[in-house]
């Protein structure tokens, strides 16, 4: 289910990183900067749930500093050598969110 912009509890849903952690790594790299609405709210689009599943991958998975994670989102050619890419894991992961709502509801 394709939205425009995502809340903090939808990104860290689909993510599985605490809004914690997301607030602290806005402070950190400059790739992840999402909007704020009116009322103060971050507003995340796309592209930073795609940012942020790097950042998971390389910070968590990997096991990089944030500083080792800075320099490969700047050399960006890293992510070509991936077999699944992070576009397409961030819909898996929706889905799933999705899907254990509806689950949930049942």
């Amino acid at each position: 289910m394709k939205k425009l912009y995502y809340s903090i509890g939808e990104v860290s849903d689909i993510t599985e990183v605490e809004a914690h952690v997301l607030r602290y790594w806005e402070t950190v790299f400059d790739e992840l900067n999402p909007q704020k609405n009116k009322a103060g709210n971050r507003t995340y689009k796309e592209e930073d749930i795609e940012t942020i599943l790097r950042l998971k991958e390389l910070i968590q998975d990997k096991k990089y500093s944030t500083e080792g994670a800075q320099q490969v989102l700047a050399q960006g050619d890293e992510q070509e050598n991936e077999t699944v890419p992070i576009s397409v894991k961030k819909d898996l992961k929706e889905i799933r969110v999705f899907l254990n709502n509806l689950l949930e509801k049942l």
